[in-house]
């Protein structure tokens, strides 16, 4: 029995506890390599996700994640879902996020932290063996930013399909930043950028439904739990504008889905994109009552039903549309 002075005990390495991550993989089936990454904007951890039990791969999947988070947590819990279906996944974490490079959760310029994961996808997506293979973009919440730019700063015909998991692109009215606040900041002429003086909408609690996913989720020990940077602020404003200004730009067939008690990005960002986007194949899910962590943060029953929705979409959409010889 610890007594009132014995040390705290240590937190787990991982999201699953303390078993070695080689066993863990394993006994999820797939084998897991990490690494890193340099590009011109600043190096990047990796992560790859390859299952074993599936000698013909279905396709590849470049995931990106969400504001404050990183691939080496529960995030990971998506990227091995994927892999169980047959697919070959690639993450990495954004610059300014977990083990890359930059200023934590600093995000000054939106255009070169995608370009940097798209450096590294397309390195993969051109590469041997997966060249031939169809390949999806999945981005989960401001993730979903951050994918998007990279679609279009790419090759209209690079991409198969793309997928977004309760995506920011309409950023919500109580979590827009003050205008004279980012007003008065600028006049500062770019010092206050990369100060941690925005308001603290506290979204992690408004994330996740699930009291115990909660608890591990707050355990990750690279996860950012600052107040927002000016300069982040600043950049989702312009990017989010910009991206809901180009949704007529999307042609790739795409998924996204969207909880309906989200409370951290908002439900039009998906309708929007339905609504605006010249795909021709394009599919909207919304769930009822679901927060906005679909996959990581739901209960289990839950959890089931999104991932039984995405993998009936990539399935079908892998066969249908790939791979190219």
């Amino acid at each position: 029995m610890p007594t009132e002075s014995s040390p705290p005990p240590e937190p787990p390495l991982n999201f699953w506890g303390d078993q070695p991550e080689e066993e863990f993989y394993a006994s999820q089936g797939v084998r897991n390599t990490k690494s890193f990454f340099e590009t011109s904007h600043g190096k990047l951890f990796t992560q790859s996700f390859i299952p074993l039990d599936f000698p013909d791969l279905k396709g590849t999947v470049y995931m990106t994640h969400g504001y404050g988070s990183d691939t080496g947590w529960m995030f990971q819990k998506i990227c091995l879902s994927y892999a169980s279906w047959g697919y070959a996944v690639f993450a990495a974490d954004l610059l300014g996020h977990g083990r890359s490079d930059g200023l934590r959760c600093y995000l000054g310029d939106m255009d070169k932290i995608a370009a940097a994961s798209l450096s590294f996808f397309l390195h993969t997506r051109r590469s041997e063996p997966y060249r031939h293979l169809p390949a999806f973009l999945f981005g989960e919440s401001m993730g979903c930013a951050a994918t998007m730019l990279m679609y279009l700063q790419s090759d209209p015909d690079t991409w198969t399909g793309l997928i977004f998991s309760a995506p920011l692109f309409v950023i919500p009215e109580n979590m827009k930043p003050s205008k004279l606040r980012l007003f008065l900041y600028g006049l500062l002429f770019g010092v206050a950028d990369t100060w941690a003086a925005m308001p603290d909408n506290k979204m992690v609690g408004k994330a996740i439904k699930d009291p115990q996913k909660l608890k591990i989720i707050a355990a990750n020990p690279r996860r950012y739990t600052g107040p927002p940077r000016v300069g982040t602020m600043r950049e989702l404003v312009r990017v989010t504008q910009y991206i809901r200004d180009n949704f007529s730009r999307v042609t790739a067939p795409f998924l996204t889905v969207h909880g309906t008690a989200d409370g951290v990005t908002c439900p039009s960002s998906s309708e929007l994109l339905y609504e605006k986007a010249t795909s021709v194949d394009k599919t909207l899910k919304l769930y009822d009552g679901m927060y906005h962590s679909l996959i990581q943060g739901e209960p289990d029953e839950n959890v089931e039903i999104v991932l039984r929705d995405m993998r009936e979409w990539i399935d079908e959409r892998a066969l249908r549309y790939g791979p190219k010889k």
